[in-house]
């Protein structure tokens, strides 16, 4: 990704995560089932295994957001879309989280900045499977 800017590394908040759980302080293994739906259904498998359970059943997700994004902030995106997204929004940002799908741990792995600069209206709201009217 040619465009990636204003890059933020959580690992030092994981760290500290991670202490307080091994010392019984916190406990940091509660994903929201969402995000636990999400991680089996779109996640991609990280190159390491659980901080926690030290299983290979980590996945990550990038989610966008951003003005520009319209309807379309929020949602889950692979590295490919990304460098296609990158080409056809000014700015966005993009937040790498970490999902053990095992023991559901998950922590905000880092965040940037994606986009060519240029200033543009979100795309025109079009009707999706919520907006319909059953009757």
């Amino acid at each position: 990704m040619r465009s990636k800017r204003s890059f933020i590394d959580y690992s030092l908040d994981k760290r500290a995560t991670l202490i307080a759980l091994f010392r019984g302080a916190t406990d940091a293994c509660d994903a929201d089932p969402y995000l636990l739906r999400a991680a089996k259904f779109h996640g991609e498998r990280a190159d390491r295994n659980c901080p926690v359970c030290k299983k290979d059943e980590l996945v990550e997700l990038r989610y966008t957001y951003g003005d520009q994004l319209g309807q379309f902030q929020g949602r889950i995106k692979t590295i490919a879309e990304l460098m296609q997204m990158e080409l056809e929004f000014g700015e966005f940002r993009v937040y790498l989280v970490e999902v053990c799908k095992s023991c559901h741990w998950n922590h905000l792995v880092h965040s940037f900045t994606l986009g060519d600069g240029k200033e543009r209206k979100p795309p025109r709201k079009q009707k999706t499977i919520e907006d319909e009217d059953y009757r």
